[in-house]
């Protein structure tokens, strides 16, 4: 029984989320918390919550092994984007897009 960690709304455009998220599918738990901890990249940060979310929700069932889990699926997939716009020279507006993004993890035993 797969452990599920779900966030929404995260304010990050979702090509952004996907280049570190890309990088931690299928690696063992312990290892993904240790990437995620050093890397630079700003959309670690939430990664890291989530994924301590979904360790968290795993240890919660009971009945999984957490030293053998690992990450089986991230799935990082586009919000509602926000519409702002931005005054430019002579009296024209420039719509700026403010992009969400929906990232799910799923955990499983090998």
């Amino acid at each position: 029984m797969p452990a599920i960690a779900r966030t929404k709304y995260l304010r990050m455009t979702p090509r952004k989320v996907r280049i570190v998220g890309n990088q931690i599918r299928g690696m063992g738990v312990q290892a993904a918390i240790d990437y995620l901890k050093f890397c630079r990249r700003r959309a670690a940060r939430p990664l890291f919550k989530l994924l301590k979310s979904a360790l968290a929700n795993a240890s919660q069932k009971g009945q999984m092994d957490l030293d053998n889990l690992y990450v089986k699926e991230l799935s990082i997939n586009a919000g509602p984007t926000m519409k702002r716009w931005m005054p430019r020279a002579r009296g024209m507006a420039t719509q700026i897009l403010k992009r969400t993004s929906h990232v799910t993890v799923v955990l499983d035993e090998r």
